[in-house]
C-alpha cells in the first residue's frame, strides 16, 4: 500500500479484517495525505478538509477489524453546520436537525420557504437512499452496471436534470438557493452545469450534519493508522515510493527513494491517479482519456493563527459575495479569478481552543481559485492575492483581521501541485457526467493486473466520505469480494 490518507488506510483496515498482511508506506512524517496537520508557532491546523460528514463511514474500517470509533475519536455535531453570511448583511444558520431549520426558515424566510425546505429534504433523502448503495458504495467496471430499476428511479427522480432549476423548485428566497446548491463546487462544477443528483451532497451536510473531532479532521487518519497498526498492519513513514516494478504485466514490489526493494503479491497506490500513472508505473500505461480529464477547480488557502476573535460567527462560515452566476462563469468557465469572491472561513478554536495557544483564535480561509491549467503566475501572483483575501475578509465584517495576524501560512495551485496532486487542485477530476460512476478512471490498473487505486481519482470520487468508501472498493478489489473482478 502506498499511500496512509484516509483511503490507504480505509484500505488497509479492510485488507487487514480480511486477513491480509499489509505494509503502509507514507513519504510524511505521519499519516494523513491532504487531511494532514500543519503546527505554525503554537497554532494546529487542518490542511486539506475541515467539513466531516458521514461519521459511519469511519466507523465502518474500525468495525471492520472490531473497534468502535467512540474508543478513538471525540466527535462534536456542529450546530450550526454553517452559518450563511450574505452581501445585505442578513445571516442563516444552517442547522441538521430538520425540525428546527423549518422553524429557523419560517421565522427568517417565511413560512413558505420553510415548506419547501421540507419538500426539499424529502427529495434529497430519496436520492441519499437510492445513490449511495447503488451508484456510490460498489465497484463499476461498465455502464451496463448502471442498468436496471434504480436508474429508472433516479431518472424519474430527475436526477439527470441540472442543479439549479431543481433546487429552485424549493425556494424562491435566492439566498435559501445559494445554501442549497453551492455544494456543487465540492463535486468541481456550477449549480448551473451539475446534475440534480449531487443534492445528494447537501444532504450530507445540511441534513444528516458535520461532525468536528477534537483535535481537527487529521484526528481521523491519526486514529485509522494507530487502529491499523494494532491489528497488524505495518506503517512505515519517511518512505517515498518511486517506482512499481512490473514484469510481464504484473506488479512484483515498489522500489524506495533510498533504493530498498519491498516485494508485494498486489500494490495498492493511493496517490491522485493521474500522477501515480505518470511518476510511479512504466510509461504506456496511463488509459489516453487522463489526458483529457477535465479537473475541479483549486483553492487558496489561508492559515492564520490571529489575536482576533470575532462574535457573529460559527465554526463554519460561507461568505456569499453579490455575484452568483457570474462567479461561477468566471472560475469554471472562464478560468479566472472570482471578481466577487464567495469563501469558506473555519474557526476550529471555537470548538477546540486546545488548537491554539491560550486566548488566540484559528482561522482556514478557502477561496476556490482556477487550477493550474489557467494562466495565472501564483509565484508572483499570491502575495497581493492574500492583500485582497484579507481586505475582503475586513470588509465582509472582520475588523482588523489583517493587523491581528500573528502567524499564517499561504497554500496556491503550485503548492497543491508541488504534492502530488494533478492540476495543482486538491479536488482531483471534476464530476461532469463523463467522469463520474463507470466513466470515472477505475480503480484497477491498465495493463497491470495487480495494481489498484484509491482516492479522489477513481470511484467514486471526491469529500471525505466518498475517499473512505473508495478504500473500501479498493480491498474488494484485492480479495475478490463484492461486485467487480479482482486484481488476482
Amino acid at each position: 500500500m502506498v499511500g496512509a490518507g484516509l483511503a490507504g488506510l480505509s484500505c488497509a483496515l479492510h485488507l487487514a479484517a480480511a486477513g491480509r498482511t499489509v505494509t503502509v508506506l507514507e513519504r510524511e512524517p505521519g499519516p494523513g495525505g491532504r487531511a494532514g496537520r500543519l503546527s505554525l508557532a503554537g497554532y494546529t491546523f487542518d490542511t486539506g478538509p475541515t467539513v466531516l460528514t458521514m461519521p459511519e463511514l469511519v466507523a465502518e474500517p474500525l468495525a471492520a477489524v472490531g473497534e468502535r470509533l467512540e474508543d478513538w475519536l471525540e466527535l462534536t455535531r456542529l450546530d450550526p453546520a454553517y452559518r450563511a453570511h450574505f452581501p445585505d448583511g442578513s445571516v442563516i444558520d444552517v442547522h441538521a436537525d430538520v425540525e428546527r431549520m423549518a422553524d429557523h426558515l419560517a421565522a427568517v424566510c417565511g413560512p413558505g420557504e420553510a415548506a419547501g425546505y421540507r419538500r426539499f429534504v424529502a427529495y434529497v433523502e430519496k436520492l441519499y437512499r437510492l445513490e449511495l448503495p447503488r451508484f456510490i458504495g460498489r465497484n463499476l467496471d461498465s455502464p451496463l452496471g448502471l442498468v436496471g430499476p434504480e436508474l429508472a428511479r433516479l431518472a424519474l427522480l430527475g436526477g439527470f436534470g441540472r442543479l439549479a432549476p431543481r433546487v429552485a423548485r424549493y425556494f424562491t428566497d435566492p439566498r435559501l438557493r445559494r445554501i442549497f446548491s453551492f455544494q456543487a463546487l465540492y463535486a468541481g462544477l456550477s449549480p448551473y452545469q451539475a446534475r440534480a443528483l449531487y443534492a445528494v451532497i447537501s444532504y450530507l451536510d445540511c441534513v444528516k450534519g458535520v461532525y468536528f473531532p477534537r483535535g481537527g479532521v487529521h484526528a481521523v487518519p491519526r486514529a485509522l493508522a494507530a487502529v491499523a497498526v494494532r491489528h497488524g498492519v505495518t506503517v512505515r513513514y519517511e518512505t517515498a515510493v518511486v517506482q512499481v516494478e512490473v514484469s510481464n504485466g504484473r506488479a512484483r514490489g515498489v522500489r524506495t527513494a533510498c533504493g530498498e526493494r519491498i516485494p508485494a503479491d498486489v500494490v495498492v497506490l493511493s496517490p491522485d491517479l493521474p500522477v501515480a500513472y505518470r511518476e510511479l508505473l512504466p510509461p504506456g500505461l496511463a488509459p489516453r482519456r487522463l489526458a483529457r480529464l477535465r479537473y475541479s477547480p483549486s483553492c487558496f488557502l489561508l492559515h492564520v493563527g490571529s489575536r482576533a476573535a470575532y462574535r457573529g460567527i460559527a465554526h463554519h462560515n460561507v461568505h456569499f459575495g453579490r455575484s452568483w452566476r457570474t462567479a461561477f462563469e468566471e472560475l469554471v468557465g472562464r478560468q479566472q479569478l472570482m471578481s466577487d469572491p464567495s469563501l469558506l472561513v473555519t474557526n476550529p478554536t471555537r470548538s477546540d481552543p486546545g488548537l491554539a495557544p491560550a486566548g488566540r483564535q484559528a482561522y482556514y480561509v478557502l477561496v476556490p481559485v482556477p487550477h493550474l491549467g489557467a494562466p495565472l503566475a501564483w509565484d508572483r501572483l499570491r502575495d497581493r492575492y492574500r492583500d485582497t483575501i484579507v481586505s475582503t475578509l475586513e470588509d465582509r465584517g472582520y475588523l482588523g483581521f489583517g493587523e491581528s495576524i500573528e502567524a499564517e501560512q499561504i497554500v496556491t495551485p503550485e503548492d497543491w501541485a508541488a504534492g502530488g496532486m494533478a492540476q495543482g487542485t486538491p479536488f482531483s477530476a471534476a464530476h461532469t457526467l463523463r467522469q463520474t460512476g463507470p466513466f470515472r478512471p477505475a480503480n484497477l490498473a491498465s495493463g497491470v493486473e495487480n495494481v489498484v487505486f484509491c482516492g479522489s481519482g477513481t470511484q467514486p470520487g471526491v469529500g471525505v466520505p466518498m475517499v473512505l468508501i473508495s478504500g473500501r472498493l479498493a480491498a474488494q478489489r484485492v480479495t475478490g469480494a463484492g461486485t467487480g473482478r479482482p486484481a488476482r
